[in-house]
């Protein structure tokens, strides 16, 4: 089945976050966490908290991309780089789109911004999981490099049903 995507609207821009953009963050990841179905988040941490992780990943050069429309932050994508010395050569991805603005393209802008700003930063390594039920999701990390590296058996459990969890990286990004 040949999905139809919806046209790609030139107002919606992707850029690197900023102060500015932190509560719109926040309103998007807690919206999406709603949905219960893409995040391990079940609703977005108090604004103070994203705040203290969007200032760290600003001051520490961690890609962080939001796409915004009108002024509206309606998606993200951010690779956060490992603290710890062995593996600080790699980062983990996340990411998420505000339901009524997917199958625009907006996922492929928000991931290609953060790897390439991975690679001019040094990660050599990104990484990510993602629920096997979330399919769009994978077709778009494969399409950009991601390959399965292995499978969490039961790996989430919400409201008593076990899902499994695919572990997927792509190297010299």
């Amino acid at each position: 089945m040949k999905r139809i995507s919806k046209k790609i609207d030139p107002s919606i821009t992707v850029v690197p976050i900023a102060t500015k953009h932190i509560a719109g963050f926040r309103k998007c990841l807690d919206a999406v966490s709603r949905e219960r179905r893409y995040l391990a988040f079940l609703d977005a941490r108090p604004l103070p908290v994203i705040r203290k992780f969007v200032l760290g990943c600003i001051r520490s050069g961690n890609p962080q991309f939001v796409a915004v429309n009108d002024g509206r932050v309606v998606g993200w994508c951010d690779i956060c780089r490992m603290d710890r010395p062995v593996y600080r050569h790699a980062g983990v991805l996340g990411m998420g789109i505000l339901k009524e603005f997917r199958g625009q393209g907006l996922g492929r802008r928000l991931i290609l911004a953060a790897l390439k700003r991975a690679r001019e930063v040094g990660i050599e390594r990104v990484e990510l999981t993602v629920y096997v039920s979330n399919k769009r999701a994978i077709r778009l990390y494969q399409s950009v490099g991601f390959v399965r590296e292995g499978v969490k058996r039961k790996g989430r459990k919400l409201d008593g049903v076990y899902e499994d969890v695919l572990m997927m990286a792509k190297l010299h990004v």
